[in-house]
């Protein structure tokens, strides 16, 4: 590309370069000069509702497309969105923040603009910001200006985390060489040293050969890393004994008969606990051990038997592999690896997931619906290339007793937990699913969220996103009257834990959604016991997952997940003292 084009176009076409296709963002006086570039970059501008709403969609958006971009003004837009960007870095997940910032002469010359604190520091945000981003550009130096925006959108896909862009109004315009944009940023990682990575991958291969009883624990962040193809070969071509963490949920095959669920230790089955406790040898992928995701941190296997892969290093017990390329690593064990001198690992005493999901019992069908069996009997429903999305709660916890189809994606939290985040994060999915689809880089899909009825108060206007965008979603409301996770916590009839009473299906009408149109219909059903449920499962809409859906799942005020029980109970005697 010759000739020269403005800063703000670089900008948005080095992101296109990327594969982002959509901007998310909210509109304010620091940046509407710069929104005028991207539909000048071939961008889609969405528009959301607010900023807060914004990021979670820009996260759930990068979640499927490797990379999203998302604008809002300075001072109240970032700050509106910071709880989002927190979360993209609490959970690895790269998303550009662009920060539209008052013209350079202002800001030098400390002046009191709107948006700002009053103090004339128009440092605080960008301050603020480097906490929880991992790279940050403030473009100030017409000179440096292209290398800063390169260096932080590619650190942002390195490091796999949120980064921070200040583009101020004066240079908005600002005219740049568009050459620059036919130099591709560099995205190589350093190649292993091919005698050190054999010879410990032949070391790691030994010690899988010499367990009598080993055990794979896939992780949420082994998608992180770029390493879950290379993981679902190695469960595959081993038959070791699998499971998931909550996080890592959907990474692996589900169908495979080496994989057993989600491993809750005391939370789930007490004889899968047993035989983990006899294991010799875990393999735990992309760990990240927080308390959610790790039952309250007693799933974590025991460090002298664990070989633990993270991006670039790897533990074997208290030895560490430094500098590491974890996905070549991978690949070379696969390569050498001798199944001959592997041990017979699969055991009868351990769940199938697949078979109780056959075996369960057909449900009477004016019986209550129950949290017992409904995250069970919901798999039925899904299909491949399904993405779903379980909300923080009850929804998560029993969202880990899903059997899923092969090719499927799962969506949960680990870590950051801000409720409401998945009815704006399936906005972001549903968006790109339908521009990947457009590059021809994966097949059309359906978008499912199960949000908690607590929840969906956090961010319904993201309702009005997904409208006006016109994407197809499926929601599920599981309306148990409140806060039903924290009645469990503390305070079980607390009227802290209550919630307003919303008329749910109502909402799609309130914001705008089209009345009788044939291209994007319009679903919304309330069921009350398994009769109804599967009435509306069977909807031809409903199967498509065209347009928007909502169903409203009534469920008991007290009634939760066993497993989500037996772990708020344990905490409650781990924290009671002696």
């Amino acid at each position: 590309m010759s000739g020269q084009i403005d800063l703000t176009e670089y900008l948005f076409r080095r992101l296109y370069q990327l594969g982002v296709r959509s901007v998310h963002g909210v509109p304010g006086d620091y940046n509407l000069t710069a929104l005028d570039y991207v539909s000048i970059a071939g961008l889609n501008w969405v528009g959301n509702a607010s900023e807060l709403g914004a990021g979670y969609a820009a996260d759930g958006y990068a979640k499927i497309k490797g990379l999203s971009a998302v604008i809002t003004a300075s001072g109240v837009g970032e700050l509106s969105i910071i709880n989002a960007i927190a979360g993209s870095y609490a959970e690895m997940v790269p998303v550009v923040h662009i920060v539209g910032t008052p013209p350079i002469p202002a800001q030098d010359a400390r002046l009191v603009m709107h948006h700002t604190l009053g103090d004339g520091d128009f440092r605080i945000f960008a301050d603020m910001a480097a906490k929880i981003t991992c790279a940050q550009a403030s473009l100030r130096d017409p000179i440096m200006a292209i290398a800063m925006i390169d260096e932080t959108i590619q650190q942002c896909i390195l490091q796999s985390r949120p980064v921070y862009i200040e583009l101020p109004t004066t240079l908005v315009r600002l005219k740049v060489s568009a050459a620059e944009l036919d130099r591709p940023i560099n995205l190589l990682i350093p190649e292993n040293d091919t005698h050190l990575e054999e010879q410990k991958a032949s070391l790691i291969l030994e010690k899988i050969y010499a367990a009598k009883q080993p055990f794979i624990v896939v992780d949420g962040l082994t998608s992180r890393f770029g390493f879950a193809e290379e993981v679902g070969e190695l469960v595959r071509a081993t038959g070791i004994a699998t499971a998931a963490t909550p996080f890592g949920k959907g990474i692996i095959n589900e169908h495979l008969s080496n994989f057993h669920g989600v491993y809750a230790a005391n939370a789930g089955d007490p004889a899968f606990e047993s035989w983990v406790h006899k294991c010799d040898l875990v393999l735990y992928f992309g760990p990240l051990m927080s308390d959610f995701n790790t039952y309250g941190f007693i799933t974590i296997p025991e460090r002298k038997r664990t070989i633990a892969f993270h991006r670039n290093v790897i533990e074997i017990g208290d030895e560490r592999l430094e500098a590491l390329r974890v996905k070549s690593f991978l690949r070379k064990v696969l390569n050498l690896i001798d199944q001959t001198k592997l041990h017979t690992n699969i055991h009868m005493e351990l769940p199938d997931p697949v078979l109780q999901l056959k075996t369960l019992p057909s449900a009477a069908p004016d019986g209550n619906i129950d949290q017992h069996t409904f995250w069970k009997r919901i798999s039925s429903f899904f299909r491949t290339n399904d993405v779903i999305l379980v909300e923080s709660g009850t929804s998560s916890l029993g969202g880990s007793e899903m059997v899923l189809p092969p090719n499927t994606t799962f969506i949960t939290g680990a870590i950051w937990l801000s409720i409401g985040y998945m009815l704006g994060a399936a906005q972001g999915v549903s968006l790109a699913l339908r521009d990947a689809s457009k590059d021809g880089l994966r097949p059309a899909a359906r978008t499912i969220v199960f949000e908690g009825d607590g929840s969906f108060q956090m961010t319904v206007q993201s309702i009005s996103d997904i409208i006006r965008n016109r994407l197809d979603v499926t929601i599920f409301v599981i309306n148990n009257d409140g806060y039903v996770i924290e009645r469990l916590v503390h305070g079980m009839t607390a009227e802290y834990n209550d919630i307003q009473p919303w008329r749910y299906l109502e909402a799609f009408s309130f914001f705008g959604a089209p009345r009788d149109d044939p291209a994007y219909p319009i679903v919304t059903r309330r069921v009350e016991n398994w009769g109804q449920l599967n009435d509306a499962l069977a909807e031809d809409p409903v199967q498509q997952g065209k347009g928007l859906i909502m169903v409203e799942v009534i469920m008991g005020r007290e009634d939760v997940p066993a497993s989500l029980r037996r772990l708020v109970e344990g905490a409650k005697n781990r924290n009671a003292g002696p």
